[in-house]
């Protein structure tokens, strides 16, 4: 028997939800399909011998999550990029922070502004969006880890090691063996919805799953979880985007 050997890419398009979607297949010596949607559009891994059928199938077994995908990059694609000048505002903890490029200033600095706004003060000379960056990091990880080790004294749980992370999908993660993640574009938010996050995650540490007891242990951390979940899920579509590797997920936690 001849195996069939991989192909060049080859653009197709599919009807899905009453529009045309272009795709671009490539076929290898792979067992599983897979999709992929980023700004440069939809792509579908498959095995060399799987017939167009089955493949098309597979999209439309995904076609709730490949509309989503399409629309969230859509809105990426007309938002305005945040441009971290001097005198620029975005939100830190629900509230206003401006920026302050200082010549000479070695690293970021916070503090307080005339008008009662937060400022942040960062040098001027190099890379500044990645400064910024940096900047939000470290705000993120020592508010985060605070907010942990209050919730598991709670709990009556030993405190695990919490860093922060840039997933695409997930808000937080929890791990018996890595501990806990948190997206550090949470530092953008108001308190109560970071503080959620931080409850859903910590709640894992008592029980790793989604279940009644799960959303019980929530509850007593969390008692407006409801509002600030459904809160949640459209708060990351209003954030700055400050460069294309720090969009924050669209989702809950």
């Amino acid at each position: 028997m001849t195996r069939r050997s991989p192909s060049a890419p080859e653009s197709r398009c599919i009807a899905l939800e009453g529009r045309e979607l272009d795709y671009l297949l490539r076929r290898s010596h792979r067992r599983t399909f897979s999709l992929h949607v980023d700004e440069r559009g939809v792509r579908v891994n498959a095995p060399v011998a799987a017939p167009l059928g089955e493949i098309e199938g597979f999209m439309r077994q995904h076609e709730a999550w490949l509309v989503e995908r399409l629309e969230r990059h859509a809105q990426l694609a007309h938002r305005v990029r945040f441009e971290p000048v001097d005198g620029a505002t975005l939100p830190v903890l629900g509230r206003p922070c401006r920026l302050r490029l200082v010549a000479g200033v070695r690293r970021s600095e916070w503090s307080g502004d005339v008008d009662g706004a937060e400022l942040l003060k960062l040098p001027s000379s190099g890379d500044v969006p990645k400064r910024l960056v940096a900047a939000l990091k470290a705000r993120a990880i020592t508010r985060f880890t605070g907010r942990v080790e209050e919730y598991c004294l709670r709990l009556g749980v030993p405190m695990p090691a919490v860093r922060v992370s840039s997933a695409r999908t997930r808000w937080g993660s929890c791990s018996s063996s890595s501990g806990i993640r948190l997206h550090w574009r949470l530092i953008h938010l108001r308190p109560e919805l970071s503080d959620y996050v931080v409850a859903h995650e910590v709640a894992h540490l008592v029980e790793m799953n989604h279940s009644p007891r799960f959303w019980s242990v929530v509850q007593a951390l969390c008692p407006g979880w409801r509002t600030l979940r459904a809160e949640l899920r459209e708060a990351g579509r209003e954030l700055p985007m400050i460069d294309t590797g720090s969009e924050a997920p669209a989702g809950d936690a």
